[in-house]
């Protein structure tokens, strides 16, 4: 990514990421290289990916794994294949947009909505549910969540039904929080902002480079910070 990221250091030298293919995900991935992290970061399907193009200049820092956090045997699987290793950073960034901006959200066709709510909320759930053994219990685990989630901050309307899943996550990820109260790992909720990429459109303010650098750095201040935080790239608390 950036010059200033390959001189810096991580304390998360093992790094899963799921759902980097594209966009923020496959930036994460990079990021994680650039500051001398072992990252496994996982595609949904056989199809070439910017992350495929990127492997190669990776070399043996990145491992590129497939699974569809919708089909929980395919998680299964996965934790399967990595049963034997241990994380210091799970990050699930996987997610879906199927609505247009400014869409009434009960005019969604419902087969979208739940497509949704599956990718977004449920899916990743299960991804935490299914991969947590995998990580390491003084980690972090880190779900990309969105400033869009924040109920407290809905001024403009707006992406109803994809902020409409944020919060649905936000929520099942406080449930969890307080499931797991009492251990050490770092609970994290991350929004990076809208950010240029396939999903954000041309039109967001903020390039990859503006965001995914500084959100790295805040997800690694976090290590060894128990409980669930709601964050922005910059460490700010969201209102929920």
């Amino acid at each position: 990514m950036s010059s200033e990221s390959t001189k810096s250091s991580t304390p998360n030298t093992r790094v899963l990421v799921v759902g980097a293919s594209r966009g923020l995900g496959e930036a994460i991935a990079e990021e994680y290289v650039a500051r001398g992290a072992q990252v496994v970061a996982t595609v949904r399907d056989d199809r070439a990916t910017p992350l495929h193009e990127y492997a190669p200049s990776a070399g043996d820092a990145l491992e590129v794994e497939r699974v569809d956090i919708t089909d929980p045997a395919q998680l299964a699987a996965l934790r399967e294949r990595l049963a034997p290793r241990t994380f210091d950073l799970l990050f699930i960034v996987a997610g879906i947009s199927l609505a247009p901006q400014g869409a009434i959200g009960a005019t969604i066709d419902t087969a979208d909505f739940a497509a949704m709510m599956d990718t977004n909320v449920l899916g990743v759930m299960r991804t935490v549910e299914e991969l947590q053994h995998v990580v390491d219990p003084d980690g972090t685990i880190a779900v990309m969540s969105s400033g869009q989630g924040s109920i407290g901050n809905n001024t403009s309307g707006g992406f109803e039904v994809y902020r409409a899943t944020k919060a649905a996550l936000n929520q099942m990820m406080r449930s969890y929080a307080a499931r797991h109260d009492g251990e050490r790992r770092a609970l994290l909720l991350m929004a990076p902002g809208w950010v240029r990429t396939d999903m954000g459109g041309a039109g967001a303010p903020l390039g990859i480079e503006e965001s995914i650098p500084a959100l790295v750095t805040t997800v690694d201040a976090q290590r060894g910070e128990p409980g669930l935080r709601y964050l922005d790239r910059h460490g700010r608390t969201i209102p929920w």
